[in-house]
């Protein structure tokens, strides 16, 4: 029944789709608004019928109906039920369907919010997005069904893949990449729009710029958690390895934070409209490559699927959205042509551009070294593996570029800043960033790049401050106000300008959170028998004794180990092996002690079946998490700046009842 209903759901989904984007298309094109009614409403339709989909697939996963070959092979009567529901992104076909899921919700609020505000765009949005949908569509209807049924059923299913059932961040990393990839769908809409149109004044780039915040925080709280994850569960101590899924998630995330900073140009000087919409084209590409790499098994990965069919159709999707994409753009090439000009190299404008090249180049770098064996076995018929000296080597430059930029692109002034305008901005700053860089020195901090990371995110910091502290310090003066309510007030009347200033200071606390733990880590690993303890660096870690039990669906093996600090007990620690029934090798689960100025990580590596004695690997990483407040600092300052203005939102829709009756027929 629930493989009968789910795979009809899909099937009139994508048929839904086809139609209303027809019905869109011809119902702008002749001026109809029943028709584009029509559109809108299969976009209603398609939410309506993924959700019940999404449901059903949770029903059989819940249910254990073991006759859907994906919950025989994502579920088992003995997973714990946390782990049963977030197996709907476990595997290909349920990752797809939540990916269909959450386009049509983007679908449904981007009609709903903007249908009156960009009347003449969004039956064209409607056209894009339902094109989308219905390549999802036919993914999870037919190659990558989740209701495909096997016969006879199993008793039992194999269960999800250990690691993502050891860890809870995984009911968050996957649907956060999703969600920005899925995300980046709207301002790729609208810029289709925009294009088939003719409208490529500012009006369509201000609609898209929230659009694109909000896509790129949920891809910034995807690739900070899956870090977490890695980090917590895979054992190795780290938490970026530059694997080539990994790599595919950033790649979308370093153009979109180029569109980002580019289209302020736009909005401001009226420049680099070709330049805009290439990003767009080229983000929305990049998460279609991503999700390709993610599930066509072509490149080895922890977190990619297996070998699919659907590699071939997404590599034809990217094929035909670069194809339209760019002819649509080389047709509207007349209308795209800048209306401003560089005025100085020393300029607000010019440190945003080389912002944008230095973003472009580190994607390209990544892109490269992800793509590097497969041309390479395609050419010479060698596999070469690119690891991290590779990416190292070519990215650092390039990101304490970016750092330096983003330290000073703010503050300088548009079209031409003066020489004596720079001194007094940033003399101050410059000066307690060259004596936080001698206090590191006297810190033991040694080599140019780690020197420089630092130096660069106290600069960075310290002009986030001196901005925030200067506004407030002015409104203070000019209207009475309290201090803390000068500064809330500021902050609310330009919510964009210090939402962003606050993504560049949880930046600044990331650099620094990564360079302490790489250049500083003190690793080691010994085996102890009970009672013996090694040391690393200010603790001692003394291993105590083995136990284990039996749960439902795993048994697990753990080690006791007490921490001491110049002989005083700080903690307990207890990294474990665990053993599943359908793996061959155990799953290892650290155990981490984190502070504000350092983790201890410990991995059981192995031990006696005796008990008698174990391996364990310990590692020391200074202001690791630093990292993650800098990622959600990250997070709170897009937030700030996509949060919605009441006043200006009014005005907006004041400006929308005064607009004369719609024609969308021109173009």
């Amino acid at each position: 029944m629930i493989a009968t209903l789910g795979q009809f759901s899909l099937w009139l989904a994508l048929a839904i789709a086809v139609y209303g984007a027809f019905v869109s298309f011809l119902g702008a094109r002749r001026c109809q608004p029943a028709l584009i009614e029509s559109g809108q409403g299969a976009v209603i339709s398609i939410f309506g019928l993924s959700t019940f989909a999404v449901l059903l697939m949770e029903a059989g996963l819940v249910g254990h109906d073991f006759s859907l070959e994906y919950v025989a092979r994502n579920g088992s009567l003995d997973t714990p039920l946390f782990y049963t529901i977030i197996a709907l992104w476990g595997a290909l076909e349920g990752s797809i369907l939540l990916w269909v899921w959450l386009l049509a919700l983007m679908s449904l609020l981007v009609v709903m919010i903007e249908r009156k505000r960009q009347h003449e765009l969004i039956p064209y949005v409607t056209v894009v997005l339902l094109c989308i949908a219905a390549f999802f569509l036919l993914l999870v209807a037919f190659p990558a069904s989740p209701f495909t049924t096997i016969f006879p059923a199993p008793p039992d299913g194999r269960g999800p893949n250990p690691l993502l059932q050891n860890h809870p961040l995984m009911a968050v990393h996957p649907p956060g990449l999703y969600a920005g990839y899925v995300g980046w769908s709207i301002p790729y809409a609208f810029g289709m729009a925009a294009l088939i149109t003719g409208r490529l004044g500012e009006a369509w780039i201000r609609t898209v710029r929230r659009w694109s915040i909000a896509s790129w925080a949920f891809l910034t709280i995807g690739i900070i958690v899956g870090g977490r994850w890695s980090y917590e569960v895979l054992g190795w101590g780290g938490y970026w390895a530059w694997d080539p899924v990994e790599n595919a998630s950033l790649l979308p995330w370093l153009t979109g934070t180029a569109f980002l900073h580019s289209v302020i140009i736009q909005e401001r000087r009226k420049m680099l409209k070709v330049w805009n919409v290439a990003l767009i084209i080229l983000t929305f590409a990049l998460t279609i490559f991503g999700t390709f790499l993610t599930r066509s098994g072509i490149l080895s990965s922890v977190h990619a699927f297996s070998n699919s069919a659907v590699g071939p159709l997404f590599l034809v999707f990217i094929g035909v959205i670069l194809f339209i994409s760019f002819s649509l753009m080389v047709y509207r090439g007349d209308r795209l042509q800048a209306e401003g000009d560089l005025d100085s190299l020393v300029s607000r404008e010019s440190a945003f551009l080389v912002n944008n090249l230095l973003l472009l180049g580190f994607a390209f770098a990544v892109l490269l070294g992800t793509l590097f064996p497969l041309l390479s076995e395609a050419v010479r018929g060698v596999k070469v593996s690119v690891g991290e000296p590779f990416f190292n080597t070519v990215n650092v430059p390039i990101g304490l570029g970016l750092i330096f930029l983003m330290a000073i692109g703010p503050l300088i002034a548009w079209r031409h800043a003066s020489i004596e305008s720079l001194r007094r901005t940033f003399a101050g700053p410059l000066c307690l960033a060259v004596v936080g860089t001698g206090i590191c020195w006297f810190l033991g901090v040694r080599g140019v790049y780690p020197l420089l990371a630092f130096a660069l995110s106290l600069l960075t910091a310290i002009t986030v401050f001196q901005e925030f502290a200067g506004g407030a310090r002015t409104r203070r003066r000019n209207t009475g106000e309290g201090y803390l309510t000068a500064l809330s007030k500021l902050t609310s009347r330009s919510r964009r300008r210090y939402g962003g200033l606050i993504v560049h200071l949880g930046v600044a606390l990331l650099v620094i959170g990564i360079t302490a733990s790489s250049v500083f880590k003190l690793e080691q690993e010994v085996t102890l028998k009970q009672g013996e303890s090694l040391q690393l660096g200010r603790y001692q870690v003394r291993f105590d004794e083995l136990s284990a039990w039996q749960e439902p669906h795993r048994f697990v093996v753990q080690g006791n180990f007490t921490i001491f600090n110049s002989n005083h007990k700080v903690a307990d620690m207890r990294p474990a092996k665990r053993f599943y029934p359908a793996e061959q090798q155990p799953i290892g689960t650290v155990d981490v002690r984190s502070t504000l100025r350092e983790d201890l990580y410990l991995v059981l590596s192995s031990f006696a079946k005796d008990g008698t004695s174990a391996t364990v690997k310990a590692l020391v990483r200074p202001l690791m998490m630093w990292i993650w407040i800098g990622g959600w600092v990250m997070v709170l300052g897009s937030l700030i700046a996509i949060w919605p203005d009441r006043r200006r939102a009014a005005a907006a829709a004041d400006m929308v009842e005064e607009r004369m009756a719609w024609q969308p027929g021109r173009s």
